[in-house]
């Protein structure tokens, strides 16, 4: 983890207080239905971590919350119970917990949940949510760059380049809302995205510039579908960046100080 004045778990209340934005916009929409869900994601994810808790003396944590919101917002629809189960404890066990707990996962374990859902049962419908829970992505990346748990440089990276393409397309706004939402509730983890400055830009263009590539390649594709993708890719593609970042200013500095 990156953020000095803050510990693991202080980082992840403060993301959970940033969702809530659009996780109250989404419940208001969303109805029984959602709360439902939420309270199925938030009752696996939790226990998964509990288990792990148990077993290695741990403290408690806030980090499964965080997967169980952004898995009831963005999970693809219609799946059952036990496929819900599945995936939400694949991600939550392979992609977060035998790394050590949330602050040594390499890839957000909701992005790793979603990824499993959407690869392993393609034919569910990936949800499209309401305009204002898109709108609501704003005070969140807003709540979550002052309180210092997200990335501006990320953040103005990724809409940099998805504004540009707007311009340039107009046929592109039917995206950006649900990478607004991915962006905030994915992407801008600040354990599995870059931790450079100059990484940071980076990782937000390159998620920026995946959504676009792929809602341009990728012909009746879903948007939450196109920018979870997207999502992937640009976590994976974080410490690449760091490194890059790491290397350029090396040399750099071996050019004025050689």
């Amino acid at each position: 983890m990156r953020r000095g004045l803050w510990d693991r778990e202080m980082v992840a209340l403060l993301l959970l207080l940033a969702m809530m934005p659009m996780t109250l916009a989404w419940l208001w929409f969303g109805g029984v239905e959602a709360l439902g869900r939420l309270i199925l994601t938030l009752l696996v994810s939790g226990l998964w971590h509990m288990i792990f808790m148990l077993a290695r003396a741990q403290p408690p944590s806030f980090a499964g919350a965080l997967t169980g919101v952004a898995v009831a917002m963005l999970a693809p629809q219609d799946l059952s119970l036990l496929q819900l189960l599945l995936g939400i404890s694949f991600g939550s066990v392979m992609g977060e917990l035998v790394f050590g707990g949330w602050g040594r996962n390499v890839l957000n374990p909701a992005t790793v949940t979603l990824a499993f859902l959407g690869f392993s049962f393609s034919a569910a419908p990936w949800p499209d949510l309401v305009p204002p829970v898109a709108w609501a992505a704003l005070p969140a990346l807003a709540m979550g760059v002052i309180f210092g748990v997200m990335s501006a440089r990320l953040i103005l990276g990724a809409l940099a380049v998805l504004g540009g393409a707007l311009i340039a397309d107009a046929s592109l706004s039917t995206i950006f809302p649900a990478a607004g939402i991915v962006l905030a509730l994915l992407v801008s983890d600040p354990v599995a995205s870059a931790s450079t400055r100059l990484g940071g830009w980076l990782n937000g263009a390159l998620f920026g510039a995946l959504v676009v590539l792929f809602a341009t390649g990728w012909q009746g594709a879903a948007p939450m579908h196109v920018a979870v993708s997207a999502a992937l890719l640009a976590s994976l593609a974080a410490p690449l960046l760091d490194e890059t970042a790491i290397a350029l200013w090396t040399a750099r500095r071996r050019k004025r100080h050689g």
